[in-house]
C-alpha cells in the first residue's frame, strides 16, 4: 500500500513496542524505512522483537522503561535524543487493561491501569514535546485509544476513564502545541486479537474466535495490516494539517452495539467473575515471572 521508503529519515518511539499492537506498528514503521525505538518493562519481550525486525532489515533498538515513573522516562528519552538526534514521532500505545465489576476494584488495581495509560502516556508526550519546543523541530504524537472514549465502558472503568484523559490530551495539546508545528491524533481499535490483551478482557477465548463479533456491523475483528496502515498514514508526511483527532477503526462496532462489553458481561455471577479473576491473576503471574528473568 506505501512505498517502501515513505518513513525514511523518521525516527520514532513506540511505547509498549515489545508485543501485540506496539510491536505491530513498530515493525511496520521499520520495514518503511524508519528508525524505530521501543520500550517495555520485559527486556527479553523486547530483545525478541528487536531480532525479529534486525532480520528482516530494519533499523530497531529497545529500552527497559517502566512509563509510570517519570525520571525514568526522561531518562530514556534523553538516551535516544543523544542516539542521532530527536525524535519525529511518538506512539502512546503501552496500557494495562482487565475486566472488573467496578465494585470488586482495589486502589492499587485502579492504580495499575491509570499509571500507565494516564501518567504514563503523558510523561513520555512530555518529555518528548518539550524537547520539540527546545530544539524546534516538528513531531508527531499518535495515542492508542479506545471507542470507550466517546460511550464508556462497565467492567473497563479505570481504561475508559484514562483512556478518555488521553483523549482529552489529545485535543488540547494540539491547539496548544499546533503553532510549534506538533501535531497529536489518535486511533480508537476496536477488536484486533492479540494474546495478551485477550487473556484479561476475553479470558478463556482464543484469538482466533469469532463468536464475539455479532455486535460488530462488518462482522469480524479487524486484521493487523489495517491498523498498521492507518498508524502509518498518521505518521507520514503529507497530512500535516490533521491534528486533534481520534480516528475509530472498529467495523463501526461503537455505533451499532456500543464497542465496549456490557452485554457479554452484565449477566455474569460472582461465581463466574472468581474463575474470570483466577485466569487473569495467572496472565499477570506469569507476567511478572518474564520480567524478573
Amino acid at each position: 500500500m506505501f512505498k517502501e521508503s515513505l518513513l525514511k529519515g523518521k525516527r520514532i518511539l513506540v511505547t509498549g513496542g515489545g508485543s501485540g499492537l506496539g510491536k505491530e506498528m513498530a515493525s511496520e514503521y521499520a520495514e518503511l524505512g524508519a528508525e524505530v525505538y521501543i520500550c517495555g518493562r520485559r527486556q527479553s519481550v523486547l530483545d525478541d522483537t528487536v531480532s525479529e525486525v534486525t532480520n528482516n532489515g530494519g533499523k530497531i533498538k529497545a529500552y527497559a522503561c517502566d512509563i509510570r515513573v517519570s525520571e525514568a522516562v526522561n531518562d530514556m528519552i534523553e538516551t535516544i535524543w543523544s542516539d542521532g538526534g530527536p525524535l519525529t514521532g511518538l506512539v502512546n500505545n503501552a496500557a494495562g487493561n482487565f475486566i472488573s465489576p467496578t465494585k470488586d476494584l482495589s486502589p492499587k488495581g485502579f492504580e495499575a491501569i491509570s499509571n500507565i495509560v494516564f501518567r504514563g502516556s503523558f510523561y513520555v508526550t512530555h518529555a518528548c514535546g518539550t524537547r520539540w519546543i527546545t530544539d524546534g523541530v516538528k513531531g508527531s504524537v499518535i495515542s492508542i485509544l479506545t471507542t470507550w472514549i466517546w460511550n464508556g465502558s462497565p467492567f473497563t472503568v479505570p481504561s475508559a476513564m484514562s483512556k478518555a484523559g488521553v483523549n482529552i490530551m489529545t485535543k488540547s495539546l494540539a491547539a496548544e502545541w499546533g503553532h510549534y508545528g506538533i501535531r497529536l491524533n489518535a486511533i480508537a481499535p476496536g477488536p484486533f486479537p492479540t494474546k495478551g490483551a485477550w487473556e484479561r478482557l476475553s479470558p478463556g477465548q482464543d484469538t482466533d474466535d469469532e463468536s464475539g463479533s455479532s455486535g460488530i456491523p462488518m462482522g469480524r475483528n479487524g486484521e493487523m495490516q489495517e491498523l498498521r496502515n492507518l498508524a502509518v498514514f498518521l505518521m507520514a508526511d503529507g497530512c500535516d494539517y490533521l491534528t486533534g483527532q481520534t480516528i475509530a477503526i472498529d467495523g463501526a462496532a461503537h455505533l451499532a452495539s456500543g464497542g465496549n462489553f456490557y452485554q457479554g458481561l452484565h449477566k455474569l455471577t460472582d461465581d463466574d467473575w472468581d474463575g474470570i479473576r483466577e485466569m487473569i491473576r495467572s496472565t499477570s503471574d506469569a507476567d511478572k515471572a518474564k520480567r524478573s528473568v
